[in-house]
């Protein structure tokens, strides 16, 4: 692998794992000795699938962290960024020891169902601290950011999805665009990817210095404000346009502070994300709380967005597979003059069919959900893996999203998937969302 890294700039298989830029400037020295001292006392442990390694931690905190930790909040952390996972009531066991189980029903999984249901019935709020974010500007930053990815751009004051390819097709990353004027873009990422990103957007600048880059990331702050309520809660203390449509951007006031507004989210419902100054966000949040707005955390997202069919970074999306495979088929332009890396191994692939397809399945599950990277199985053949899995409240399911062989990616064709070493029933869905296929909730 690291040959191939030297030689070709990528390697066969996804090594994220393995990559240096997925820790960043949070691991400094106290930092690596106390963890190289957890990994190595617990290097044959079991690795339960809800378990928070605490050493070295908290390195980085939001302005909410205290407030967070007031209403329960049990953390995660994100590229160094402590982000609530799910709320806790005083009743609650959050020791270390009721996290060491495979199962579900964990002392998370009641307060995940109550934090799901009320995103789907009135309104839910989630802090994402750590989204990495650049700035990009200059004459001819649009051609150049056009050059990057497989789809187009948005136009001034909307936002879309880009997908940055390789010269194979396949996925390096995924970015939020957001628009602000011809040539003036906000690029919203992954945590854990700010030096990935970061360094993939400024090894292909112009040398001519025409075109900036700026790392944002530590400046602002995020809030997900969505439910069906969500736009009622927002009316009440915001000063903004809310009738805008699906993937647009504005900027406007919030509890009288001055913010970005995105209509774009996660979890499938109606929403806005505020993206504020680090400085203002705790009266913000106070607002929102006062509106009615139930919090909510990681866990919870992770199950929604499962229902939408929505691709998380370096699991459902990585460099293992093409576009085409991630069934990103909407976000690819073919037709568009402007040549992207992987522009002719797509088009090949598009006229002879891709080998494997990604799909949503249903998982007779039992007490454990699919985690990543279980063995999918047909006819006593391996033919493919999941990539993410859990146990959706909004459908009362056990979900499932994997890359399976091209011809099984059928609605009805029944699979096995190994969960934990014993083979579970597994069938395919039809190639829409389980949850709202036709979009209806989140664009009210």
């Amino acid at each position: 692998m690291l040959a191939e890294w030297v030689a070709d700039g990528f390697t066969e298989w996804d090594m994220w794992s393995c990559d240096p830029r997925r820790f960043t400037d949070y691991t400094d020295e106290a930092y690596c000795i106390a963890k190289g001292k957890e990994v190595y006392g617990h290097e044959y442990a079991m690795h339960f699938p809800h378990h928070e390694w605490p050493a070295g931690r908290p390195k980085k905190t939001s302005p909410l962290y205290g407030r967070l930790k007031e209403l329960g909040a049990q953390f995660g952390a994100n590229n160094g960024w402590e982000r609530a996972n799910w709320f806790a009531q005083p009743s609650d066991d959050t020791s270390e020891a009721a996290t060491q189980t495979w199962d579900r029903d964990g002392p998370w999984e009641v307060r995940i169902r109550e934090e799901c249901e009320a995103v789907r019935d009135r309104v839910g709020v989630l802090e994402l601290p750590g989204f990495s974010r650049f700035t990009i500007s200059g004459e001819g930053a649009a051609e150049w950011l056009d050059g990057l990815i497989a789809g187009a751009l948005p136009k001034v004051d909307r936002m879309t999805l880009g997908y940055f390819p390789d010269r194979r097709g396949r996925v390096v990353t995924e970015m939020s665009i957001i628009r602000h004027d011809d040539n003036l873009f906000s690029l919203i990422t992954a945590a854990s990817a700010q030096w990935h990103d970061r360094e993939l957007l400024r090894d292909a600048l112009p040398l001519d210095g025409s075109i900036e880059l700026w790392d944002d990331t530590v400046d602002t702050d995020c809030l997900i404000v969505t439910g069906p309520k969500s736009h009622e809660l927002l009316g009440a203390i915001s000063e903004a346009n809310l009738n805008l449509p699906w993937l647009s951007r504005q900027v406007g006031r919030v509890a009288g502070k001055h913010v970005l507004l995105l209509r774009v989210n996660f979890a499938g419902e109606l929403v806005w994300e505020i993206h504020a100054d680090n400085a203002d966000m705790a009266e913000i949040y106070e607002a929102v709380l006062g509106a009615g707005a139930k919090p909510f955390g990681m866990y919870a997202l992770d199950r929604l967005r499962l229902e939408k069919g929505y691709r998380a970074w370096k699991r459902d999306l990585s460099s293992d597979y093409t576009l085409l495979e991630s069934g990103l088929h909407r976000f690819i332009r073919l037709s568009k003059p402007v040549d992207f890396p992987g522009k002719a191994a797509l088009k090949a692939e598009f006229q002879r069919g891709s080998a494997r397809s990604f799909v949503t399945l249903l998982v007779d599950a039992g007490a454990e959900d699919a985690p990543y990277m279980s063995t999918l199985w047909h006819d006593g053949k391996i033919v493919g893996e999941t990539t993410s899995g859990g146990w959706a409240y909004r459908v009362n399911a056990s979900i499932a999203l994997a890359m399976v062989r091209a011809d099984l990616a059928v609605p009805g064709t029944v699979l096995e998937v190994e969960i934990y070493g014993e083979r579970r029933r597994a069938v395919v869905h039809a190639d829409r969302p389980l949850w709202d296929p036709e979009n209806e909730r989140l664009r009210v």
